[in-house]
């Protein structure tokens, strides 16, 4: 009787199979940003690349 019960719940936990993972995703991409972040700060690095206009990175000479 219960399978049966969870077999057909209205459609909720087809939603839930597909929104857990894209939670899962967005959660660990989250703590990824974040960990980059830190990592960054302590690097002493802004936002900004240190490469120039083109893109290209400058040598010092």
């Amino acid at each position: 009787m219960t399978s049966i019960v969870l077999a057909h719940q209205g459609g909720w936990d087809e939603a839930l199979m597909v929104l857990v993972p894209i939670g899962v995703f967005v959660a660990v991409l989250f703590m990824a940003n974040r960990r980059a972040d830190r990592v960054r700060s302590r690097r002493g690095e802004s936002d900004v690349d240190r490469s120039g206009a083109d893109g290209v990175d400058e040598v010092a000479d």
